[in-house]
């Protein structure tokens, strides 16, 4: 009897361990990117009484004769499904969409988190906001933008975001020019179009335009150029198929005697030929200038000049700047991620330009890690060795600006498992006490 009674106390503490993992997963049916955890039971150690025996010729085997002495916590597993996602409209909330975990760092060790509620900090630091922990990942290169993901992440590799502190400004490297010139004119064509330098534009059969066009250099310092193209005729050695040729030059406000202002080169180029269906023969001598800015200590700067959108057909001429890469100094604004949680910073002045990317990690054995409180957990022995990289690559799942991963716990199967511990630890509490009645008339026996 006193087996039974000592049975009937051990589940009762084992019903007792398993409500409260379930009342922890109710009180954590709120809690962003919560994963809920279950209880599993395991026999206890069994008595043996009589081993089991084999057959013989004259009689069969016997069975074990064994009594069991209760049931044992096996332990409590932790559910790592996918949590629903709300949208917050909060571009430093982030939620992960498939495997992997943000890393966060304390300055001394790295720990790990599916929630995404971040802010930044004074600093511009972007941190997890329950604890202060600063969100790691690869910063970008200042000048050109590109981001090193092969970099290893440690606890300094944290992620500075300093809005209206940072000033963007690039120089002009390409300018695209798009238009058609018209293919009806006729007479005689100079064998070669006057040097545009001067105010005064040449006049040949009215095919001569001009156009006007904004760069910047290394300083942000912008300078109006123009561009004109005069036809000519075809020079001797011109390309196969020619069926037209127009000469194209540039000038600065310096070039037409403003005093501080920017001068122009035609650095190569200056050939446009065109076929019979009035497309542009590539060219394969490069079509740039430079420019030397007059004052204010930026150097000379090369712009590549695109005619590739430059047709001749038989319409009315016209000719202009489609685009220039070139921008003036501005200050970080705003930012946005993308999926791959390439954070991207939005100036003042227009332009784009990658900041950096969080970084995310994947566990061999996930449900290995430990938690640690405040929505964090740290890797185990078991959990195996993090595999840090950029989300949507090697498993890892998309990072989302702007949403949080919900709680996946399912409240009604905690409550039937509520009923059914609840029922558990009754009829336990029965074996204790009919166990206690029994051994009662056993001593009233005496009697």
């Amino acid at each position: 009897m006193l087996q039974a009674l000592l049975a009937g106390v051990a589940s009762i503490k084992a019903q007792q361990t398993r409500m409260n993992v379930i009342g922890n997963n109710l009180a954590n049916v709120n809690t962003t990117a919560y994963k809920g955890s279950r209880v599993t039971f395991q026999d206890m150690i069994a008595q043996t009484i009589r081993g089991a025996a084999r057959p013989t010729d004259k009689s069969g085997g016997t069975n074990p004769i064994q009594y069991g002495l209760g049931v044992l916590v096996g332990g409590t597993d932790v559910n790592n499904e996918q949590g629903s996602l709300n949208a917050t409209n909060r571009p430093t909330d982030f939620a992960i969409q498939g495997n992997g975990f943000l890393l966060v760092s304390n300055g001394d060790s790295i720990s790990y988190t599916r929630d995404g509620a971040c802010d930044l900090d004074a600093s511009g630091n972007l941190v997890h906001s329950a604890t202060g922990q600063r969100v790691l990942g690869w910063m970008a290169n200042t000048a050109t933008g590109q981001i090193d993901t092969n970099q290893p992440i440690g606890p300094d590799s944290t992620l500075t975001i300093p809005i209206g502190a940072r000033t963007a400004v690039q120089v002009t490297t390409d300018c695209t020019w798009a238009g058609n010139l018209d293919s009806r004119l006729t007479g005689a064509l100079p064998a070669a179009a006057p040097p545009f330098v001067s105010g005064t534009p040449p006049t040949v059969n009215n095919s001569y335009l001009t156009a006007n066009v904004r760069v910047y250099d290394q300083l942000g310092q912008q300078h109006d150029l123009t561009v004109g193209l005069v036809r000519i005729q075809i020079p001797a050695g011109g390309p196969t198929g020619a069926v037209a040729c127009w000469e194209w030059a540039a000038c600065g406000k310096g070039d037409l005697g403003v005093s501080g202002m920017a001068t122009v080169t035609r650095s190569s180029g200056g050939l446009l030929y065109f076929d019979s269906n009035g497309q542009l023969i590539t060219n394969t001598t490069p079509q740039t200038i430079t420019v030397t800015p007059a004052a204010g200590g930026a150097p000379a700067f090369s712009i590549r000049m695109n005619f590739n959108s430059i047709s001749q057909l038989a319409a009315e001429s016209q000719f202009q700047a489609s685009d220039q890469n070139g921008f003036p100094p501005g200050s970080l604004q705003g930012f946005s991620m993308g999926t791959d949680g390439v954070i991207t910073g939005i100036y003042t002045n227009g332009l784009t330009r990658p900041l950096g990317q969080i970084a995310t990690a994947i566990f061999p054995n996930a449900n290995g890690l430990e938690r640690i409180g405040n929505n964090l957990w740290r890797s185990t022995d078991n959990s195996g060795v993090p595999v840090v990289g950029t989300p949507k690559s090697g498993g890892r799942g998309a990072v989302n600006s702007g949403y949080l991963e919900q709680s996946n716990v399912d409240i009604g199967s905690e409550f039937t498992d509520l009923i059914v511990t609840q029922r558990g630890f009754q009829a336990n509490t029965k074996v204790v006490t009919t166990v206690d009645e029994m051994l009662q008339e056993l001593l009233n026996m005496k009697r």
